[in-house]
C-alpha cells in the first residue's frame, strides 16, 4: 500500500495474531485505536475501508460511524463460523460488506447486512482457464517419487506450532519413499531463515518464497496450515492434508462452544463435506496424519477425484477480480 502511494499511520504487518496469543498485543492495539480515532476526527475522510481483523476494525468502524463517515468492510468477519451474535454490531457499523467467499453474500444479506461477493484476492491472478489447465490425473502417480509441498503458514505462532510436526511427518514418509522430495514455502526471506535454522538434521528440503500456488502446481501433494493458503492449494488442484495446532485445553473449554461449523478448514467448509483430511484444531500425534497420507497415496482414483473436486470449489472464486470489484464498490460509495 505504501508503494501505491498510501500514507501509513502504522505498519501492523508484523502484528498479525490469532485469538489464543492476542492478549500480549492488547495494549499496542488499544493505543493504535486511539491514534486512529484521533486521525478520523481530525482529517474527516469521505470513506473508511477496513480490511479483515474484526476485533480491531469494529472499533475503527464505530468511531467512523460516530463521525458520520461511511465504512466499507473488505473481507467479511467469519460470523458464520463463530460468535454469530456480533451480527448486530456489523449491521450497525457497516455500510457495505465485500465478501471473499461465495456463500457469504447470501448469509450476510439475509441478516440485513448489504453484502457483495467480490472474488478472492489470493486468486486475482487466476482465470477460469487456469483452473481448467490445473486438472490432474493420478493414474500414473508413483508415491516413491512424490513431490511434497510443506506450507506451515505465515504467522509466527502457527509456524512455530506446525513446522516441527510437519518435518516429522516428512521424515517418516521418506523412510518408506526414499526418493520423495520436499519444497517448503516461506512467506518471506526472514521466515525462510527461521525455518532453516530450526530444520531437523535428517530432513532435507528446498525453499520457495511467497509461492504457495506455484509450489502446489509443481507438487503432487501438500501438508498445509489451515487458512487462506488452502484455497491457493485447492486452485492448483493439489490434494492436501490440512493441519492446525492450538491448545487442546483451550479448545475444550472455549473453542468448541464458540465454533458453529461442522468443518474447520475453508476447503471443507466450501465443499460442505470432508473433501480433504483436516487435523485440527489440534492433534496429539503425527502418526495418524502419516497413515492418512500413506492411505491416500495408495488410492490413485481418489487422489484424482480430490484434485477435480478442489478445482470445482476454486472455480467460483475466480469469477470476479477482487481488487477491481472492491475499487468499484468504494467509488460508488463516494459518488
Amino acid at each position: 500500500m505504501a508503494e501505491a502511494g498510501c500514507k501509513l499511520i502504522e505498519n501492523t504487518a508484523g502484528r498479525a495474531v490469532m485469538t489464543y496469543n492476542a492478549f500480549a498485543h492488547v495494549s499496542y492495539f488499544y493505543r493504535l485505536i486511539r491514534r486512529s480515532a484521533k486521525f478520523l476526527a481530525t482529517r474527516k475522510p469521505d470513506l473508511v475501508i477496513v480490511c479483515d481483523s474484526p476485533a480491531f476494525n469494529f472499533h475503527i468502524a464505530k468511531h467512523a460511524k460516530k463521525l458520520g463517515i461511511k465504512t466499507l468492510f473488505y473481507v467479511a468477519p467469519q460470523l458464520w463460523a463463530w460468535a454469530p451474535w456480533r451480527i448486530g454490531k456489523l449491521k450497525k457499523y457497516c455500510d457495505k460488506l465485500c465478501c471473499i467467499l461465495p456463500f457469504e453474500q447470501d448469509w450476510f444479506t439475509s441478516r440485513g447486512v448489504p453484502a457483495e461477493f467480490v472474488g478472492n484476492p489470493l486468486l486475482d491472478e487466476l482465470t477460469p482457464a487456469d483452473i481448467t489447465r490445473a486438472r490432474r490425473n493420478y493414474s500414473s502417480f508413483n508415491p516413491a517419487n512424490a513431490r511434497i509441498a510443506i506450507i506451515p503458514g505465515s504467522r509466527p505462532a502457527e509456524v512455530g506450532s506446525l513446522w516441527r510436526p510437519m518435518q516429522q511427518i516428512a521424515v517418516t514418509l521418506r523412510k518408506k519413499y526414499p526418493n520423495m522430495t520436499f519444497t517448503t514455502v516461506a512467506v518471506d526471506e526472514p521466515t525462510r531463515g527461521a525455518l532453516d535454522s530450526t530444520r531437523l538434521m535428517n530432513f532435507r528440503t528446498s525453499y520457495a518464497i511467497d509461492a504457495v500456488y506455484q509450489t502446489a502446481r509443481s507438487c503432487d501433494f501438500a501438508l498445509v496450515a489451515s487458512g487462506s493458503a488452502t484455497l491457493q492449494v485447492a486452485s492448483a488442484g493439489c490434494p492436501m492434508v490440512i493441519m492446525y495446532k492450538t491448545s487442546a485445553l483451550l479448545w475444550h473449554i472455549l473453542g468448541r462452544w464458540l465454533v458453529t461449523t461442522k468443518y474447520l478448514s475453508l476447503v471443507n467448509i466450501l465443499a460442505g463435506r470432508e473433501l480433504v483430511p483436516e487435523f485440527m484444531p489440534y492433534f496429539r500425534s503425527t502418526q495418524p496424519i502419516v497413515e492418512t497420507v500413506q492411505g491416500l497415496f495408495q488410492d490413485k482414483s481418489r487422489l484424482t477425484q480430490i484434485s477435480s473436486d478442489l478445482l470445482a470449489i476454486a472455480q467460483p472464486l475466480t469469477s470476479k477480480k477482487a481488487a477491481g470489484t472492491v475499487a468499484q464498490a468504494a467509488a460508488s460509495m463516494l459518488a
